[in-house]
């Protein structure tokens, strides 16, 4: 069973949350509800998310402040944030929420099928890497002692062939979605999806070099940034 990923939905205004809840619940992903950056903040410390929708206008700890904890912190910078606001400043309120970490600024009211639309491509960005993840620690167990723990090579040459089968699988997801995202033209998630394929590319080498008649250096994987 393919496990579901979070949503964090961060809005002072019950009402607000009760229409992004209807709004995302097509995604049928798990949408986490807080009503203020400080409700916020205790929630990213126990679970991962794959976005944030975080409204600026707020009592107390507004969205710019919350931003700017949630990027402070190792566990959570690097979770895309959609600012959502019912107010217009310009320009100038604008940058600032780009500078706070945001990666898109949403006017409301926004268009339902939009913000839908942009929540899903950072869902389905989250997914990639979380297999990404799983892939990266089975071949870190084989590359424990340069060696496979099991020692019998027709067992080790078949779990090379396994996990082969399975990052091609998600080496093909993430080319289909770059190719949906050259054609959204969203810059930031563009982005995104570039540095997936470049920690997809380090691993394939890496599962390369264990091949059979592979050069001396197949006992490191390369780095994941």
């Amino acid at each position: 069973m393919v496990q579901k990923a979070k949503i964090l939905l961060v809005d002072d205004r019950p009402e607000n949350l009760l229409a992004l809840e209807a709004i995302l619940s097509a995604l049928d992903q798990t949408l986490v509800r807080a009503s203020s950056g400080e409700e916020a903040l205790k929630a990213l410390l126990t679970d991962d998310f794959a976005v944030i929708l975080l409204d600026v206008q707020m009592p107390g700890m507004d969205g710019f402040e919350t931003a700017a904890h949630i990027k402070r912190r190792e566990r959570t910078r690097d979770i895309p944030i959609i600012f959502l606001t019912a107010i217009n400043h310009g320009p100038h309120h604008t940058f600032r929420g780009y500078a706070a970490g945001a990666v898109d600024y949403i006017s409301k009211p926004f268009d339902p099928w939009v913000l839908r639309a942009k929540v899903s491509v950072f869902v389905d960005l989250y997914m990639k890497n979380c297999q990404l993840r799983e892939q990266a620690s089975l071949l870190r167990l084989q590359l424990e002692g340069g060696q496979p723990a099991t020692g019998d090579a027709k067992e080790s040459a078949g779990l090379l062939a396994e996990l082969s089968a399975r990052l091609a699988a998600v080496e093909e997801q993430a080319e289909a979605l770059s190719k949906q995202l050259d054609e959204s033209a969203d810059a930031a998630a563009v982005a995104t999806a570039a540095h997936l394929e470049r920690k997809l590319t380090g691993l394939r080498r890496a599962l390369d070099a264990l091949e059979p008649g592979a050069g001396s250096g197949a006992g490191q994987v390369p780095s994941q940034n």
